[in-house]
């Protein structure tokens, strides 16, 4: 049943896709329809190879090409002439919700609430609780309606808790079309955002006295904080990175991304056509980006760093969902954890994992297993999360 509906569910987005990245390019193209280029038939076979591949699960163990870019959307910041991204302070607690839903609805209104329990700035770490933890939100998120759940939970524990909004350019720097709506960050260049982090922590290091601090990050605040490990001078000042449906290589977005990363190598600038509308940072995620290419050549971890990765079976934003495992290498420690595992109630999607018992009980564990050894079980639906309450 899990199976069919993931293939129902990609089958009608790719179709729909197909449609729309056909008709820009079918508009502007001023070439007649004719018989096809001697060179088509195996561009064209190398086309559908590596759709099919895009779409299907990496379970399988079938993945899909790293696919070279060409073309001015190439996936890094540096050439696409957008205007930097700012970040804002999360000020105001706002309340403990515990539905995705809920939290989001308060975040349009309400768009810098700090999440309950975070940016307390005279919170000081203890022996049992040395380093303060960071929460970094993904694209077209912010702080509050990511971490509105969770926060409070890990201020109850100890923990001095921190959160920011990062990532945020207008409609007309590039965010896309999401920006029009208020509080909508994670947009901008990663780039950028992987330098605001690193302001950040060096504030909360400054504020706590804290030599180290931990990293709790959903989507690409994930693919953020690994970024400032690896480029930003974050070595050494993180001591834990926990992860849900982190875009550590890049997602398919149910193949849409693949798809569009293939057109574009046809000769046809889609993915250039389409960075304005979904925002820079949405075509830096797609698999086998420049981006990538970057944050990944010496591989996935650095050294002294304990990764937790958690990935949902029904995320469908980052997928095939185990992309968003690591590979541990010389020095670092790595647990990939799939939510499921254990406990197959739990219907997490992309937005649901943050809003699900069992992830806060993993990150309470990865965090401090001593003090939290059991991961807790519990029903939480796809797309409403909360244990289904509105």
């Amino acid at each position: 049943m899990f199976a069919t509906t993931q293939r129902a569910r990609r089958g009608l987005a790719c179709a729909a896709m197909i449609a729309g990245l056909a008709l820009p390019h079918g508009l502007g193209s001023g070439v007649a329809a004719g018989a096809p280029q001697a060179d088509s038939e195996p561009a064209l076979t190398a086309f559908a190879d590596t759709l099919s591949a895009g779409l299907m699960p990496a379970a399988d163990g079938r993945q899909p090409k790293a696919i070279v870019d060409t073309g001015s959307a190439s996936g890094s910041a540096s050439g696409s002439g957008w205007a930097k991204s700012t970040a804002s302070a999360a000020v105001g607690e706002g309340p403990e919700l515990t539905a995705a839903l809920a939290a989001f609805a308060h975040g349009l209104l309400n768009p810098d609430a700090a999440p309950q329990g975070a940016n307390r700035w005279d919170c000081k770490p203890t022996a049992q609780r040395p380093r303060p933890v960071v929460l970094l939100h993904g694209t077209w998120l912010n702080a509050f309606d990511t971490f509105s759940y969770m926060s409070p939970q890990l201020a109850r524990a100890g923990y001095c808790v921190f959160a920011f909004n990062f990532g945020r350019s207008g409609l007309l720097e590039g965010g896309g079309l999401g920006t029009v709506l208020p509080g909508r960050y994670g947009v901008g260049p990663m780039e950028e955002s992987s330098r605001q982090l690193a302001e950040f922590v060096e504030r909360v290091r400054a504020a706590t006295g804290a030599e180290q601090v931990d990293i709790v990050g959903h989507s690409q605040g994930g693919t953020v904080a690994n970024r400032y490990l690896k480029l930003e001078g974050g070595a050494g000042k993180v001591g834990k990175l926990i992860t849900f449906g982190a875009t550590h290589h890049g997602t398919s977005l149910m193949g849409i991304a693949t798809l569009g990363r293939v057109i574009n190598n046809l000769g046809v600038n889609i993915l250039g056509f389409y960075e304005p509308i979904v925002g820079i940072s949405n075509i830096q995620q797609a698999h086998g980006s420049a981006f990538y290419a970057e944050l990944n050549a010496g591989g996935d971890t650095v050294p002294g760093v304990e990764y937790t990765a958690v990935g949902s079976r029904y995320d469908e934003v980052t997928n095939p969902y185990d992309w968003t495992f690591l590979q541990a290498g010389p020095g670092a420690t790595v647990h990939n954890i799939t939510l499921q595992a254990g406990c197959e109630q739990d219907f997490s999607d992309h937005l649901t994992m943050m809003y699900s018992p069992r992830s806060v009980s993993i990150a309470l564990n990865a965090l401090d297993p001593a003090t939290h050894p059991a991961l807790d079980c519990a029903f939480n639906p796809w797309l409403v999360g909360g244990g289904g309450r509105l």
